[in-house]
């Protein structure tokens, strides 16, 4: 599919489109950016931190990937969204450094939804925990906008729909449970994102359809 295509698909559904450019060269994300797109996301804190400088500053960067702690100061000046916070060590990191920075972050816990031992993320009762402490306000300068997961890598379909729907009814309790609103459910990348959206997916993390394999 083409970027146009892909990119109608996620606004006839009302979902953000993150492109994913990590090892794509500069060049690759300007000819994004000037057909209209401002979301991007990198795993990678080097490569992040290297393009936000170079870029145009009004792209919303997407740190999309496992985030060590000891690397939250060099993204926490700029950065949109951090996706996958996993632990109350990270949480607490990133409030630190967006009170030295004099910003509120925004972040999404991740839950680990896919049987793949590989993949991160929390627990429910994990996620239940680091929920009631951010609502408590024991993070003050940490802005909780919803959940992220990654399913498993694979064909079955119906596989790969029960662990986003796992996601959304997880979302759907937290929102009832604390009251309050969680906008962003982060599922859905290059060869499922049409089964997130249809599960739910408030926005999607696609890579190689944009730009072709990884380098």
């Amino acid at each position: 599919m083409t970027y146009q295509a892909i990119s109608d698909y996620c606004i006839e559904h009302e979902v953000t489109l993150v492109a994913v450019s990590k090892t794509k060269p500069e060049s690759a994300i300007t000819e994004l950016y000037d057909r209209g797109q401002r979301h991007f996301g990198e795993n990678r804190v080097q490569e992040l931190v290297k393009k936000q400088e170079n870029l145009p500053k009004d792209i919303k960067w997407h740190m999309i990937g496992h985030l060590q702690t000891n690397k939250v100061k060099y993204i926490a000046p700029f950065v949109h969204l951090i996706h996958a916070v996993d632990s109350i060590t990270l949480l607490d990191r990133i409030n630190r450094y967006a009170i030295q920075n004099n910003r509120k972050i925004s972040v999404l816990l991740q839950l680990k939804i896919a049987q793949e031992e590989s993949k991160y993320g929390l627990t429910k009762e994990g996620l239940e925990v680091l929920t009631e402490q951010l609502v408590d306000g024991v993070f003050p300068h940490v802005d909780m906008k919803g959940l992220m997961g990654m399913a498993t890598f694979t064909d079955d379909v119906e596989q790969v729909r029960g662990e986003f729907d796992k996601l959304t009814k997880m979302r759907d309790t937290l929102i009832k449970r604390f009251d309050i609103d969680l906008p962003i459910l982060s599922m859905g990348m290059s060869g499922d994102y049409q089964t997130a959206i249809a599960a739910g997916s408030t926005m999607v993390r696609i890579g190689s359809l944009l730009f072709g394999s990884r380098d």
